[in-house]
């Protein structure tokens, strides 16, 4: 989940995780290019970005009358955990809630495994505090389990509920673990982007369902990489000007807007049903 939000293979992984889950998990290639062109994106694109999903495990080929796709039961986990971080709490962590503590030692021989822990404990939000030592508010203890065991890492890693005890300033310490500007830029390009959109949005009432589609796909494939750069730290240990809080309200009022009309859009394309 970690491409370019403007790649064709990240929207069409946002629509599977957005609509098509919830409506069978399948679509035709022909229906999808039909969704994809209201995205600017050409049939090529879309046929191109397929194929690759498919080699990625992502996509299983079906047909049911005509040729499809159906997303793969490996990655309904992974999606599940996802609309946890996306959807959940967008609230800061309690700073009494305590931090997980991930530590983990590589022989040299399987130092790919090594890369492949730092990769995912980066996205799923943790800070490096030391070689083989990273930190992430409590809460995401669970998550870090699941993804790890989900992985084959876990014989790896040991993981620790830990409690901050002594002996410097945590607030300017964490400061060093988290690429804090890193994460403020893409709140600012998401506020930049999505802000006028939330404007329009007050001033001419509830969009059509084509116009929510057009906006909420992308809107949501740019904001979903967001709340894994930022693991939640609590608000105590964050910079004055920290600017995640004007994102999340975006965030919030475009899909209390969007969501809705945009599922009633795919359905009237596709013709799926909502599953029980």
């Amino acid at each position: 989940m970690s491409d370019s939000p403007t790649r064709p293979s990240s929207l069409i992984n946002t629509v599977y995780g957005a609509f098509l889950r919830h409506l069978g998990g399948w679509i035709s290639i022909a229906d999808l290019i039909t969704l994809m062109s209201e995205l600017d994106v050409d049939s090529q694109a879309v046929r191109s970005a397929m194929s690759r999903l498919k080699k990625k495990g992502v996509l299983e080929p079906e047909r049911q009358g005509t040729t499809g796709y159906r997303l793969s039961p490996a990655v309904h986990p992974i999606f599940d955990e996802g609309d946890r971080r996306i959807f959940g709490s967008l609230e800061p962590a309690d700073l009494s809630d305590g931090w997980a503590m991930a530590v983990f030692s590589v022989p040299e021989s399987e130092r790919s495994y090594r890369y492949q822990l730092r990769t995912r404990l980066t996205w799923l939000g943790f800070g490096n505090m030391a070689p083989g030592v990273w930190l992430a508010p409590g809460r995401l203890l669970d998550d870090v389990r699941c993804t790890l065991v989900r992985l084959g890492l876990s014989d790896y890693v040991h993981l620790f509920a830990a409690e901050y005890a002594a002996f410097s300033d945590l607030r300017s310490t964490v400061s060093t673990w988290w690429d804090f500007p890193a994460i403020q830029t893409q709140y600012a390009a998401f506020t930049d982007a999505y802000g006028p959109v939330v404007e329009r949005l007050s001033r001419q009432g509830e969009p059509d369902t084509t116009e929510a589609f057009r906006h909420y796909v992308p809107m949501l494939t740019q904001w979903r990489r967001l709340p894994y750069l930022d693991p939640g730290l609590p608000t105590e240990l964050l910079p004055g000007d920290w600017n995640a809080v004007a994102a999340r309200q975006v965030f919030q009022e475009l899909h209390r807007v969007l969501a809705e009309p945009s599922l009633r859009h795919v359905q009237k394309a596709t013709g799926l049903a909502a599953q029980a």
